[in-house]
């Protein structure tokens, strides 16, 4: 019987080391991480990602290096 192998895909957000499941999205990681992607500037490879509505489309490759800043309000 042949087993599935499993590999992760290791990123780099904001200059930590972070393995996710292949197939996850940007989306996916906002949600783990528990920010509100309304809230957040991602770059991802050195490009800011401008479309939010994509977030849930744009898969993460083994490598990746992110950097998300989000807003917080105040005076």
């Amino acid at each position: 019987m042949a087993t599935a192998t499993f590999r992760e895909l290791v990123l780099t957000v904001n200059g930590d080391r972070r393995a996710v499941a292949p197939g996850t999205t940007l989306a996916d990681l906002l949600a783990a991480l528990q920010l509100d992607p309304r809230l957040i500037v991602v770059e991802r490879n050195r490009e800011i990602l401008r479309d939010r509505a994509t977030f849930d489309r744009v898969a993460l490759a083994d490598g990746d290096v992110l950097e998300l800043v989000h807003f917080v309000g105040g005076g």
